[in-house]
């Protein structure tokens, strides 16, 4: 978390200091706050503990949406100061990644002023007289309208963290994550309004047994991230058995999978399509598994067979991952990774818009990191040089507004190549844009050369 996203955390958890002290804490048994910040910290827990279960003893991120009946429940009984303080305790009491005393306060201060407007709301749109009166179904609009404050709010601030600490665009941060949030947050709303008219009527006691059919759905989603670390474990095994056998491409599959990301945040894209960009790009050679080692490893020009042997490999990849359901759009991305905007590219020879949106990404971040990184071939290039072959070759070989979005993204995060090795040294310093020595005598061009020979930008990376 850099600077501006310190400054900006510290800003949040001063307006969730304020909030109490304006809004006041009266107007409800401190005994109704006591019960159900330790309701929330009881359900935080449960959730928690099955999600680590379901992962396998690892660590995984929980949602609060998983126990927000407690909280709503609290912004419909309480004032909205005292709502404030119900997440606090178990906010304050949960892991957090360093720095660890910073993020708790934070993620206590974004809940405490969600709840806190969640009650505001619930007040102001008659919802406190109705739920006093039990006048049903009226009670239900402004319990919605309770659920609908918190869930934008929560989207808000959490989205400005990112804007601000990540420096993302801010449409995209916010859409993906109101969108994201609001159904379960809709829904467990009902949970909440159950929660309170059973207080109100019969007390708390009554109150705790609406936490039954929490516990199925937290349930539930422990089984949604156990099958989530399911797919991550597929997918990190696949890209390290790629890994191993070719050792100039190691990290690259990352690096291309994290240029793809920052260039469809640019593009704004939806958040569910960013995930499977993010997995198109780490599984877009995983058809090299099929090439011959000796032809991935060999140093200088290949000859017309190994160029043939090695433009296979994004027919071999969508082979090996049309199975696995989950990759979905990923699949088109792997396959025509290597595709031309004029057509010249392999492996179906798709142009312009016929290439899938996803590959025509995936073929500037590949090239992109070939360009900058290490190889037996050639030493990396300066990411500025980089960008002024990709911007030569735009029309052609690349969509030219993926290439401004690649531009658009470096300019405003920066990119940190791949470090060099030992090993490094040995490879020539060719600048981009000088072609290479001519394979031996009877070699014809390569699918995307000229000639016999291959310009930077199009050599197939090995």
């Amino acid at each position: 978390m850099g600077l501006v996203g310190r400054c900006y955390a510290v800003a949040v958890i001063t307006a969730a200091l304020v909030c109490p002290l304006e809004l006041g804490v009266g107007g409800g048994p401190w005994s109704q706050v006591l019960v159900l910040a330790a309701l929330y910290v009881a359900c935080e827990w449960l959730v928690r503990r099955q999600a680590l279960s379901a992962a396998g003893g690892v660590e995984t991120q929980t949602r609060w949406t998983a126990f927000f009946p407690v909280l709503l429940a609290a912004a419909t009984l309480l004032r909205p100061g005292a709502a404030a303080l119900v997440p606090v305790l178990g906010a304050v009491l949960a892991p957090a990644e360093p720095p660890r005393a910073l993020r708790r306060a934070w993620n206590a201060a974004q809940l405490a002023l969600a709840a806190c407007a969640a009650a505001e709301v619930f007040d102001a749109t008659g919802g406190s007289s109705e739920l006093t009166r039990r006048q049903f179904p009226e009670v239900l609009g402004p319990t919605l309208l309770a659920a609908l404050a918190f869930c934008v709010v929560t989207a808000l601030l959490v989205g400005g963290i990112r804007v601000a600490a990540e420096r993302a665009d801010p449409y995209t941060v916010w859409r993906g994550a109101l969108l994201r949030s609001l159904l379960p947050c809709l829904g467990y709303g009902l949970i909440g309004l159950m929660m309170a008219v059973l207080w109100s009527s019969y007390g708390g006691l009554a109150a705790v047994l609406v936490l039954l059919p929490l516990t199925v759905s937290s349930w539930v989603y422990a089984q949604f991230q156990q099958e989530e670390a399911a797919h991550q474990a597929t997918v990190s095994a696949l890209v390290q058995a790629v890994e191993i056998k070719d050792e100039y491409t190691r990290g690259h599959s990352e690096r291309v999978s994290r240029a793809s990301v920052l260039m469809a945040r640019e593009l704004r894209m939806a958040e569910e399509r960013v995930a499977s960009l993010r997995v198109a790009g780490i599984l877009h050679d995983i058809g090299k598994l099929g090439v011959p080692t000796r032809v991935l490893r060999k140093n200088g020009p290949l000859t017309d067979d190994e160029h043939e042997a090695v433009q296979l490999h994004p027919t071999f990849g969508h082979e090996m991952v049309r199975g696995i359901g989950f990759l979905g759009e990923a699949r088109e991305g792997i396959l025509h990774h290597h595709e031309r905007m004029d057509g010249r590219g392999y492996p179906t020879g798709l142009a312009g818009e016929e290439i899938p949106e996803f590959a025509r990404v995936i073929a500037v971040a590949d090239a992109f990191d070939s360009m900058t990184s290490t190889r037996s071939y050639r030493r990396g290039r300066p990411v500025t040089e980089a960008v002024v072959e990709l911007e030569r070759c735009a029309g052609s070989q690349f969509d030219p507004v993926m290439v401004e979005a690649l531009v658009r993204a470096v300019r405003r995060h920066g990119w940190q190549p791949a470090a060099p090795t030992a090993a490094d040294e040995d490879a020539p310093d060719v600048p981009l844009g000088i072609r290479e020595p001519r394979r031996p005598a009877g070699a014809g061009a390569s699918g995307a050369g000229a000639a016999g020979v291959k310009n930077a930008a199009t050599r197939v990376a090995r």
